[in-house]
C-alpha cells in the first residue's frame, strides 16, 4: 500500500446513518466507516455497470480539442471535455452557434453525432463509454442509431 495515491472525501450523514455505517463497517471487518463507504461505493458502481446503466462522466466545462471536419480540414474547438469525448457548438461543417452540439471522439478527432443539446451529447457519451471499452464498432453503431432517432 506504500506509494498508493489516495483522495479524501468528507461524507455528511445523520447520527442514525453514522451509527448504521459504523455497525456495517465493523460487521464486515473494516477498520473505519470511511473504508467501508469506499467499498460500498465501488460495489454500487460495479453493480450499476453490470446492470447496463451508464456511468456518468466527469465533464470539464472549458476545454480545447481538435476536430476533423467533413471537408477534411481540422479545427480547434472549444467546449466540454470528458475523456475520451468532447462537445462543441456546431457540426461537421464547423463551429456554429445555431447548429446544435457535436459529440467528438477525441483520440480519433471524429464527430460521433450532431445532436440538439449538450444534455443529449452527454447522455450518448455516457451510453457509449462502456460499449467503447468493450466493442468499438458497437459504440459507433449505437451513435449512428441515436443520431437517426433524432431526425
Amino acid at each position: 500500500m506504500a506509494g498508493m495515491k489516495v483522495s479524501v472525501f468528507n461524507v455528511r450523514g445523520s447520527v442514525e446513518q453514522s451509527a448504521r455505517w459504523k455497525r456495517a463497517a465493523e460487521a464486515e471487518g473494516y477498520a473505519s466507516a470511511g473504508s467501508w463507504l469506499a467499498y460500498a461505493a465501488d460495489a454500487y458502481l460495479k453493480a450499476r455497470a453490470r446492470a447496463g446503466r451508464p456511468l456518468p462522466l466527469a465533464w470539464r466545462r472549458f476545454g480545447r480539442f481538435r476536430v476533423a471536419m467533413m471537408d477534411g480540414a481540422e479545427i480547434e474547438a472549444r467546449g466540454a471535455v470528458s475523456w475520451p469525448f468532447g462537445i462543441f457548438r456546431g457540426s461537421g461543417y464547423g463551429a456554429h452557434l445555431n447548429h446544435g452540439r457535436a459529440l467528438v471522439h477525441l483520440p480519433s478527432k471524429r464527430i460521433v453525432a450532431t445532436l440538439g443539446s449538450t444534455r443529449e451529447c452527454k447522455a450518448l457519451a455516457a451510453e457509449m463509454a462502456p460499449v467503447l471499452l468493450r466493442d468499438e464498432a458497437g459504440a459507433w453503431k449505437l451513435a449512428e442509431l441515436r443520431e437517426r432517432e433524432r431526425t
